[in-house]
């Protein structure tokens, strides 16, 4: 199916994508962001099962990849900070879109056989 060059590339290249995506919570916090959530809060009660303290994290790393901006609304009180994907982070959305799809049908025959 690949070439030997071919086979090298892409696996060097999915590497990279999932060093920047890869666990459990990245994917799920772009979708979140994606629906329209953009607080910490709604993100938090959005993505079941996530501490505080790993969204956080991966909140940072997801912004120092470029994926999401962090904005702090000082002008209000108490002051307001939301996350807003970045321009750089929509163009995931069709990779999102393929592995969702993929999913579900891949759980539909997982389903069927049982």
């Amino acid at each position: 199916m690949y070439s030997e060059v071919q086979c090298t590339k892409h696996i060097s290249s999915v590497e990279d994508a999932l060093y920047v995506l890869g666990g459990k919570w990245k994917l799920r916090i772009i979708i979140a962001l994606f629906s329209g959530q953009s607080r910490f809060n709604e993100l938090q009660r959005t993505i079941k099962g996530i501490s505080a303290r790993v969204l956080s994290n991966e909140l940072k790393q997801l912004e120092l990849n470029g994926l999401l901006t962090r904005v702090v609304h000082t002008e209000q009180t108490p002051v307001v900070v939301e996350y807003i994907y970045t321009e750089y982070a929509t163009t995931l959305k069709d990779v999102v879109t393929a592995l969702a799809d993929w999913g579900q049908k891949h759980k539909n025959k997982i389903t069927a056989k049982l």
